[in-house]
């Protein structure tokens, strides 16, 4: 009986762990879904297939592959896989549209919602030359 509580007890220190995980820790696939939010609530299982298709159509991604076909996925990696997420499934692009994107070294930024690059002073800026235009449409 205590063999089984002393293994149980670092069972449960080992899931802590697990589940605290550092930000720039490397992330399993199943994770990354997660992350992305491609699960599906009504389903129990995970759709990875849709991250190792993605991989295989940018080259860009490029996960850390242990034995056994374990895929590790870095916060760069995440964040590239969250860009391609966005303008697929946000953006309606096409494939063959986000690989360009991804390919031009001079990437424009994405909107607000991808990356938080519209900060409030330049959003008030716009209103207020987007105010003054329709003023002068007006008269």
């Amino acid at each position: 009986m205590l063999f089984y509580l002393k293994h149980q007890k670092i069972l449960n220190n080992l899931l802590i762990l697990k589940m605290n995980k550092s930000i720039n820790a490397y992330k399993t696939i199943s994770e990354v879904v997660k992350i992305l939010g491609l699960h599906s609530k009504k389903s129990h299982s995970i759709p990875t297939h849709t991250i190792r298709f993605w991989e295989k159509e940018f080259k860009q991604i490029k996960p850390k592959i242990l034995k056994g076909n374990r895929r590790y996925y870095d916060e760069k990696n995440i964040q590239l896989l969250k860009k391609v997420h966005f303008l697929l499934k946000e953006k309606g692009m096409t494939i063959n549209g986000v690989k360009k994107i991804l390919n031009n070294q001079d990437s424009f930024q994405l909107d607000e919602m991808s990356n938080n690059s519209i900060k409030a002073i330049n959003l008030k800026n716009k209103l207020q030359k987007i105010s003054k235009i329709i003023k002068s449409l007006k008269k």
